[in-house]
């Protein structure tokens, strides 16, 4: 905000004044909301001060504003700062506005206090001053704290004294003269802010509007109309864009939607990687199908000329079935021709198998990887609603996830708990389980823990696999085919002394076969 448009919400509120305090709300981190009521309980609405560096700004809203305190600034402003509104001044037409507050009773009754408010762009501050006059005095707390590496001209810190903004000798636009814009007729419009008060960029630009200039030209004859054109932008300093209300508004909207931008980004950009990663398992999956056939080829053969294979050998060159030649075929010379054929047809099969479970889900894939592509390109020119939607959806379509490992059901209706590291598979099942609830886990293989919440009851063998398949699929034995998973009930399994979080031993258990995929 500059200087003149600061005057006007100045000037707009004191005329209100003094106006009760009926509680503060702090909507974010670096946005404070005063809320008051006039004289015979006239409702002024709230005093919005948005104090987050560039953008900061002060004004009055109707909009129904909520919020506790974000941190230990905003705890002590709504502590320290109860008493009614008294007054508000800026200093001259520069960027600080101080608010005078009386005092408040309560069960600790609170002094007179002051704010000063520093709607200085990138140097934006709020300051909760000691009982005090004008704008100099001691630091109570500051809500950024200013420091000598950060600005060898000016320091801010709690506790210490406050250095007002220096003097400085500018025309003020209130009271100016003509005889005082004759003396600038040879300065380009763009450059009075440099001689008159209260003027930055944006008003610099709005009076060389007004004047039917160019920011670069200077008025010269044409002085008068100058004069003009700044004494109306003194009795409405706002903008061609809108009125000065709905300018500080929007400045704090499109503060708001930079800040959901930036948050909306990461776990955007995030799911595309994802997406672009799953559909390079895809091609690799793609590629190991070709693999696949080789290592069915060679088993071909060597199932064929089992009996030519010299036991321990390390390579065999058996012939073509087309008989074009002989094929080297490399071998594990611990394991029989066919022991080496088996294992080829099953690294095959393997192969095959997340080919055509990842296949399934090509075409999802890629729908996904253009809709988070096409939000993520949305994401620049988004107006504040359209962010707000967008983190909506993303919160909705969050999987459900639990605070004690990840959640299923049963086919029969029953809960089940998959621990997501050590720590959670030692809290399932130490603290979380009941003694009659079922425990699973993959024989042999690390793995998580899986606990399925019975109520006691036994249960059906289609909830048995479905669990079972869950621990095998999260395990080392993921992708396998008959995996041994054992299960007990938590009663049977016990944690020995001294091991490590999610080690445990286990007895009375029963063992099922299954294949190492999540259950569909």
């Amino acid at each position: 905000m500059e200087g003149l448009m600061l005057s006007r919400v100045v000037e707009h509120l004191a005329a209100f004044l003094p106006a009760r305090n009926l509680g503060w709300a702090f909507p974010d981190e670096t946005t404070a909301a005063l809320l008051l009521e006039g004289e015979g309980g006239q409702p002024l609405g709230n005093l919005v001060l948005g104090y987050r560096p560039p953008q900061p700004v002060l004004f009055l809203s109707r909009e129904r504003l909520r919020g506790d305190p974000h941190n230990p600034f905003q705890r002590l402003l709504a502590t320290r700062v109860r008493g009614e509104l008294l007054s508000i001044e800026q200093f001259k037409l520069d960027r600080v506005v101080a608010l005078h507050f009386g005092p408040a009773e309560g069960f600790i009754d609170q002094p007179p206090a002051r704010l000063l408010f520093e709607v200085t762009g990138r140097n934006a501050n709020l300051l909760v001053m000691e009982e005090g006059e004008g704008f100099a005095g001691r630091i109570t707390l500051a809500a950024r704290e200013i420091t000598g590496s950060r600005n060898r001209f000016r320091t801010i810190r709690s506790g210490g004294p406050y250095t007002p903004p220096p003097p400085y000798d500018k025309f003020d636009p209130r009271t100016m003269t003509p005889a005082d814009a004759q003396t600038l007729a040879g300065v380009p419009l763009g450059e009075w802010r440099g001689r008159v008060d209260g003027l930055g960029p944006l008003l610099s630009a709005e009076l060389a509007r007004r004047a039917g200039l160019l920011p670069s030209q200077a008025p010269g004859e044409g002085w008068e109309r100058a004069y003009d054109a700044l004494k109306s932008l003194v009795a409405d300093p706002s903008v061609s864009e809108g009125t000065l209300s709905e300018g500080a508004r929007e400045a704090a909207r499109q503060e708001k939607a930079a800040a959901l931008r930036k948050l909306l980004r990461e776990p955007l950009e995030k799911r595309v990687t994802l997406l672009e990663n799953q559909l390079g398992d895809v091609t690799r999956a793609e590629e190991g199908v070709e693999i696949a056939a080789q290592d069915r080829a060679e088993a071909d053969l060597l199932m064929a000329y089992a009996h030519a294979v010299e036991p321990g050998a390390v390579s065999a060159l058996l012939p073509a079935f087309d008989g074009e030649g002989d094929i080297p075929i490399s071998l594990e010379p611990h394991l029989s021709a066919v022991q080496n054929a088996e294992k080829r047809y099953a690294r095959a099969r393997r192969r095959d198998e997340v080919y055509l479970r990842l296949a399934e889900r090509e075409g999802t894939i890629r729908t996904e990887l253009d809709a988070a592509r096409e939000r993520l390109a949305r994401l620049d020119r988004a107006e504040l609603e359209q962010l707000e939607q967008l983190a909506s959806d993303l919160e909705r379509e969050k999987p459900e996830r639990s605070p004690y490992g990840a959640r299923f059901v049963t086919p029969g209706g029953h809960e089940v708990l998959v621990g997501r590291n050590n720590k959670e598979n030692a809290t399932l099942t130490h603290r979380i389980g009941k003694s009659l609830d079922w425990w699973f886990h993959a024989q042999g293989y690390p793995g998580s823990h899986v606990l399925v919440r019975s109520g006691g009851k036994d249960l059906d063998l289609p909830d048995i696999l479905y669990a079972a398949q869950l621990a095998a699929a999260h395990s080392k034995a993921r992708g396998s085919g008959n995996v041994p998973v054992d299960y007990t009930r938590i009663k049977h399994v016990w944690r020995p002394r001294g091991a490590p979080a999610g080690q445990v031993h286990y007895t009375d258990q029963k063992t099922v076969f299954v294949d190492g995929e999540v259950p569909g």
